[in-house]
């Protein structure tokens, strides 16, 4: 974008042109277009390879494919493939691919006269089968196109001319992600050339936002973000905008997806975590009404793929840029859940009415379609949280209702929750349901890709809560024996702490032992300014099912409780599993202290690698503990001599979006190395620090200082605390008698 460029495209933005009242917010009203859900094909030098992507696009009902086309193709496997894609009546987008080097030599005739002489050739061959010709590989991606802002142009004029020759529809510019005023600036230089295109494509990303709901905090920060509201919907809506304003008939996303590797840096469930973010990604750009339709980048791939090709490689120059083939052998190929959940997508949603959002932008999602046969609700939440449908729903439509997981596998009891993975909620055409506006406190926590376990409601005596199960039986047994009117009480041979919570061990209920806690001491000041917070236990819940969902170990979560009405706030309880352990961190870092070479056949160069690379991970996974104390680390030496560490007394977790800011993960282990001697903190920290990306390496004065200030903390609180000052009276008061 040269200054020229950059200049009308401020001007556009300074005449308010940007402006989009309630832009956020989905339009009622609409047909989704028939045709709105593709992907992006490829294939290789083996021509069954054509049969599989064939048969497997016949299988998901997709009939839209976008397929890359590059030099010396026109001889090669993807004109076969092109040919029998043609053959069996799919749509095809042709995207022309310059290569790298001849991008970069635009400037020069010769190179010139070669791209004329490709898309020539292509549109003699193919340009009235195809569906639209697409100019531009992310050609706001310099590194990744070559192009740059003299030679994209040349490109472009010398193949809208042969297309408008040959009266083949045109696409592009391809601009990826969400970059407007790349938009604007183009596209206003091409209407004062005459050489619009008749479609606008730009690759609409959002998975650095992670979630497709999120408002957008990489445009101008996470305070400006929730001010602006630029989420998936005003991004569509948006450049929908700009595509009118500038005279341009359509509007396509050609090319989006959601990595795996950028997944599973923060969430375990990686393919499940792709697959509810297709749908909800598929269902909110098919109710923003802005797209005339949709891509999902490749269809088999490693890495995005919605069939993964099983090499675990990729290629050095990315996929949405040219997806030149696929590799690996057809026998090793696998759908993953992102290919059942587009097929799923795809045969209820293009073609039906968008009735509107039932509810939107606001942490729970519900947005109503209809068809001729039927009235569908898709019903999520964001991720990590779970909203009871007895909230949502009258008792009756909820008898009447057929539901079908995100997978379109018809479920045969109708869930008590619709969580992070998109629920399909189905009535006969004539229907007329009751949406009630959802109430954010009714949100619970829930790792929805926990192994065979749902989520079931607690309500009776005067209790509410959650439980898990594996089965509606298996949840009204639980109900009946989790009871906290029916559970032991704790006792002294079952007790395992008794402060400020009571935790205690409780045999002969369950097939095996398990933990509860309850608060028993709330000091005054607490019952004041924690009265308007979550119940302790339901914090415990909410945390192990954000640990669980990072992949970081705690104790499995069973159920909570809690009395309405309580204003004691002890009236909840926490259950959990036992955790199987030999020793805890405070009791190894107090003997490494006290001198001692090793403890229970673990020495100080075993544990302090595994240790800070264990925190490591956790801070890496967005968890900032906040209450890191030596005992709340449980260790058990595993049979191959490693360590496994697991996490407990948890409600006052934080969880980011991303890795822990450094300061917060300076103040996690200040407080777990309290008990440990400066030699240890130097060997253990300095273990953390030479892995850690935004720290120094060096152990130095700015990093020691929290570990100093902590200390002194804890030291004033034991000499001059409330416990300190309660133990100074009795012992006064014992003295006086």
């Amino acid at each position: 974008m040269d200054l020229r460029q950059l200049g009308r495209a401020l001007g556009y933005v300074l005449k308010g042109q940007l402006a989009l009242a309630d832009g956020h917010l989905t339009v009622s009203g609409h047909r989704v277009p028939e045709n709105f859900a593709g992907v992006g094909v490829a294939t290789n030098a083996d021509p069954a390879t054509d049969e599989y992507v064939i048969t497997q696009l016949q299988a998901s009902g997709i009939k839209q494919v976008r397929l890359d086309f590059s030099y010396g193709d026109i001889e090669g496997p993807a004109s076969r493939f092109l040919t029998r894609l043609l053959a069996e009546n799919f749509a095809v987008l042709l995207h022309l691919v310059q290569p790298f080097g001849e991008a970069q030599k635009m400037k020069t005739e010769k190179a010139q006269l070669r791209w004329q002489q490709f898309v020539t050739s292509v549109a003699d061959q193919f340009g009235d089968a195809v569906s639209a010709i697409e100019i531009g590989a992310t050609s706001n991606r310099r590194h990744w196109s070559g192009y740059d802002r003299k030679s994209f142009f040349h490109a472009w004029r010398i193949a809208h001319d042969i297309l408008r020759q040959h009266r083949i529809k045109m696409a592009g510019p391809n601009i990826s992600d969400f970059e407007p005023l790349h938009n604007i600036a183009v596209l206003s230089r091409l209407r004062s050339e005459a050489r619009l295109p008749d479609t606008h494509t730009n690759n609409l990303f959002c998975e650095r936002v992670t979630e497709p709901e999120r408002f957008d905090h990489r445009i101008f920060g996470t305070e400006l973000a929730l001010k602006l509201k630029v989420n998936l919907v005003k991004k569509a809506r948006l450049l929908k905008k700009i595509t009118d304003d500038f005279g341009v008939r359509q509007f396509i996303s050609p090319a989006a997806f959601w990595t795996l590797p950028r997944i599973i840096r923060l969430l375990v469930a990686g393919e499940q975590k792709q697959a509810d973010y297709l749908t909800r990604y598929f269902t909110l750009l098919a109710a923003s009404g802005a797209l005339d339709q949709a891509f999902w980048g490749p269809l088999l791939c490693s890495r995005e793929g919605l069939i993964d090709e099983a090499t675990g490689t990729y290629p050095k120059l990315e996929r949405i840029t040219h997806y030149r083939s696929v590799g690996g052998e057809i026998e090793h190929y696998r759908q993953r859940p992102a290919f059942q959940a587009l097929t799923q997508f795809n045969a209820l949603i293009p073609g039906s009415l968008y009735q509107g959002p039932l509810a939107t932008a606001s942490g729970i999602e519900a947005h109503a379609f209809r068809t001729q046969a039927q009235l569908i609700h898709i019903i999520w939440t964001i991720n990590g949280k779970a909203i009871p449908l007895s909230t949502l729903y009258a008792e009756q439509d909820l008898h009447s209702v057929q539901a079908f997981s995100r997978d379109g596998e018809q479920l045969k009891n109708i869930p008590e929750f619709a969580g992070e993975a998109p629920l399909y909620l189905i009535w006969q055409a004539g229907s007329s349901v009751h949406f009630q506006l959802p109430d954010n406190r009714n949100l619970e926590g829930w790792f929805r890709h926990a192994d065979d376990l749902d989520l079931f409601a607690f309500n009776d005596a005067g209790w509410r809560g959650v439980l898990l199960a594996d089965s509606v039986a298996t949840a009204a047994q639980l109900r009946h024996k989790l009871h906290p009117a029916h559970l032991p009480r704790p006792l002294p041979d079952n007790t395992l702490r008794r402060a400020r919570n009571i935790i205690w061990q409780i045999d002969g209920v369950l097939d095996t032992p398990f933990i509860a806690k309850q608060p028993l001491k709330v000091a005054w000041q607490k019952r004041f300014l924690d009265k308007q917070k979550p119940s302790k236990a339901r914090r415990s819940w909410v945390g192990a099912a954000e640990l669980l969902r990072r992949g970081v170990p705690t104790a499995q979560p069973i159920a909570y409780f809690e009395q309405e009405g309580d204003t004691s706030q002890k009236a909840n309880l926490y259950l959990c599993e036992r955790v199987a352990h030999d020793f805890n961190a405070r009791q190894i870092l107090s003997a490494f202290r006290d001198g001692a070479t090793e403890f229970r056949g673990v020495t100080e160069t075993q544990l302090y690698p595994a240790l800070s690379q264990f925190l490591l991970d956790m801070h890496s996974r967005g968890v900032f503990f906040r209450d890191l104390a030596g005992g709340n680390i449980l260790i058990q030496k595993q049979a191959d001599n490693t360590l496994r560490f697991t996490l407990i007394d948890i409600n006052r977790a934080r969880f980011f979006n991303g890795n822990t800011p450094p300061k917060s993960c300076l103040s996690d282990l200040a407080r777990l190395c309290h008990k440990l001697h400066w030699p240890g903190r130097e060997q253990l920290v300095g273990h953390y620090l030479q892995h850690h990306r935004k720290l120094p390496s060096t152990f130095g004065w700015r990093q020691r200082l929290p570990f100093y200030l902590y200390d002194l903390k804890v030291n004033f609180k034991r000499r001059y605390g409330r416990k300190a000052l309660r133990n100074w009276w009795r012992k006064r008061r014992q003295s006086a008698d």
